[in-house]
């Protein structure tokens, strides 16, 4: 059987959910009245916010070939999603904007292709609008590839011009799947996986060697499990059951398994042992942390059965177990990004009917110790096991005395911008108040720049985007990736009630962002906690300097309401006592963060 395994990848809305639309009507994989817009979006949060969130494969057959097509997300927070397809294909069809051009994202997707040694077939999309410019656009996609003019096909998704030439090209030009060794022993890579209700986990697989029967007995050699293949099949995009699957295809494989730790992203399915695993995928690292809560404390078993599924469908996802004084027992979680933890949030809360709270989002600190025992200053699980005298350390709750540090490390990133000329002077100084470092600046024709920065991850983790598309009217784009741990000036700022630190509060900043941070939280906090009958000093202080301070006044109780008349020492000898009162209740009184105050000092606006 002639096969071809492809991926399309892009910039966010560049087309490629439509083309992939376009593919499967044109070659009748579906009947007309079956398909609708971006089909292989089957999320409801996919088709509301118009993005992909998920890979999805499809098989098609066209002139006597059977393709395997797997359409990826474009946004940056789901590359991870972008790399397992680039390890299950042989080619990818690059899709660049014929208005818009070359943006950020396209560089690092195409990067990504490259390292995997892909054939890359470039294709301008939207070639019908009034604004495009293959002209422009082709000498861009000349320059970055290397390509001949001719090999660049012009397509329009929307109106499916130009996309028999895609399928045409993909068969001519990207090889067919190596055959794999002539051995018995069948193997195959995961690079997804869900767990099905009814089903137990299915397993997505590209089949390296051998084939997999329905009915036979699979092992997986990294969690050293063994199931019976259910059921084996291919994606249409449904399910479609088939008796095996063969060497170079594209299915599933449902293992039935019903606990989510035993089938993993990157595990090796073979039909006998021994057998040599396939090289996986390189582990994720997430790069933004953030706690996440039940808001009712009877629903912590709940959400701990909801992020274990999510983790086995999304491999970008971290847990472990956290307690908050405010908020209870919860999870730390790591994700690539603010998007990221925005849709896992969503998915907790639609398809799993979770109540959350999500505490402020940080990143992951290294903090080398001094001590000779250091297990006593942190927890022995943060310790890295390469380095014993350095704790990695997302929750600032955990950060150890300053005594006991020799030095803190932060997470950098390399930033890549491209942005209009004008934009340029507007971009470099929004970076560089983020403590960034201009690298370097080239022009990818005469209007647009792309511009190279190394940044610290907390510096662009929060709002930089939105400043940046507010900055620059919408039309800069950015990519990052990490280039490891830095030494900085990092201190940790606790927030001071009455003179008693509250541990949920306490952040992780730059010395120089100390008193502009602090002056923040602490008016916030003045404005949601409740008055008392004493005055309540709220500071921001860094060990034993305070850098920034309000303070809430008393709530006033009229004890000379009810005298009437008489001389003016009777109301005098109240306030005293009142006074008196007032300064015992202070010793011994103490501020009780609400759950709501919390929320609105540290939950995303």
């Amino acid at each position: 059987m002639d096969i071809r395994n492809f991926c399309i990848i892009a910039h966010i809305d560049h087309g490629k959910s439509t083309l992939a639309d376009r593919m499967i009507e044109l070659t009748e994989t579906l009947q007309k009245r079956e398909m609708k817009a971006q089909l292989l979006d089957t999320m409801d949060l996919e088709r509301e916010r118009g993005i992909t969130i998920k890979l999805q494969p499809v098989r098609m057959k066209y002139k006597g070939t059977q393709f395997n097509l797997i359409d990826t997300p474009g946004h940056t927070d789901f590359r991870y999603e972008v790399s397992r397809s680039l390890a299950a294909c042989e080619g990818a069809v690059l899709l660049v904007d014929a208005s818009q051009g070359i943006q950020a994202q396209t560089l690092a997707v195409l990067y990504m292709a490259m390292e995997h040694d892909l054939t890359i077939i470039p294709v301008l999309n939207k070639i019908d609008l009034p604004a495009a410019d293959p002209e422009r656009v082709s000498e861009e996609v000349i320059k970055l590839l290397g390509c001949a003019k001719e090999d660049i096909l012009l397509i329009s998704a929307k109106d499916g011009r130009g996309v028999g030439e895609v399928l045409d090209a993909v068969h001519d030009r990207i090889p067919g799947p190596k055959l794999g060794h002539e051995s018995d022993v069948a193997r195959a890579l995961i690079f997804d996986a869900v767990m099905d209700p009814y089903r137990g986990t299915v397993a997505y697989v590209r089949m390296m060697d051998g084939s997999i029967k329905k009915g036979q007995k699979i092992h997986l050699l990294g969690t050293k499990m063994e199931f019976e293949a259910n059921d084996v099949g291919h994606f249409a995009p449904t399910y479609v059951s088939e008796p095996s699957l063969n060497v170079g295809e594209i299915g599933y494989i449902v293992t039935g398994g019903k606990d989510v730790t035993h089938v993993r992203t990157g595990d090796t399915v073979a039909s006998a042992i021994p057998a040599e695993p396939l090289p996986g995928y390189k582990e994720v690292q997430p790069m933004v942390f953030a706690g996440l809560y039940p808001s009712e404390a009877d629903g912590h078993p709940t959400l701990r059965d909801a992020l274990e599924k999510l983790s086995l469908n999304d491999a970008a996802l971290s847990m472990e177990p956290e307690r908050n004084a405010a908020l209870g027992n919860g999870f730390r979680c790591g994700f690539l990004g603010l998007l990221h933890m925005d849709i896992i949030q969503e998915r907790l809360e639609r398809e799993y009917d979770c109540d959350l709270i999500i505490t402020a989002p940080s990143v992951r600190y290294e903090v080398k110790l001094q001590s000779k025992q250091p297990a006593e200053i942190v927890r022995a699980s943060l310790l890295k096991t390469d380095e014993p005298d350095t704790a990695v350390i997302s929750n600032p709750a955990d950060f150890p005395d300053p005594t006991y540090i020799a030095d803190i490390r932060e997470p950098w990133v390399k930033l890549e911008i491209v942005c209009r000329k004008e934009d340029v002077g507007p971009s470099m100084q929004l970076v560089t108040d983020r403590r960034g470092v201009y690298q370097s600046l080239e022009y990818l024709d005469a209007d647009r720049a792309l511009l190279h920065f190394e940044v610290p991850l907390q510096g662009i983790v929060l709002d930089f985007f939105d400043k940046l598309k507010s900055t620059t009217a919408g039309y800069a784009s950015m990519s990052y990736e990490p280039i490891g741990y830095r030494s900085g000036d990092l201190v940790k700022l606790q927030i001071l009630l009455l003179g008693e630190p509250s541990d949920s509060l306490s952040t992780i900043v730059h010395r120089s962002e100390a008193h502009a941070v602090g002056g923040i939280v602490c008016k916030k906090l003045k404005e949601v906690i409740p008055k008392a009958q004493y005055q309540i000093p709220i500071q921001a202080a860094i060990g034993a300097k305070v850098v920034a301070r309000e303070t809430l006044s008393a709530f006033r109780k009229d004890v000379t309401a009810g005298l009437y008349g008489g001389d003016i020492t009777r109301k005098q000898k109240q306030l005293k006592k009142q006074k008196k009162g007032k300064k015992r209740l202070k010793q011994m009184g103490k501020v009780t963060l609400t759950q709501e105050a919390f929320l609105s000092v540290l939950k995303r606006d």
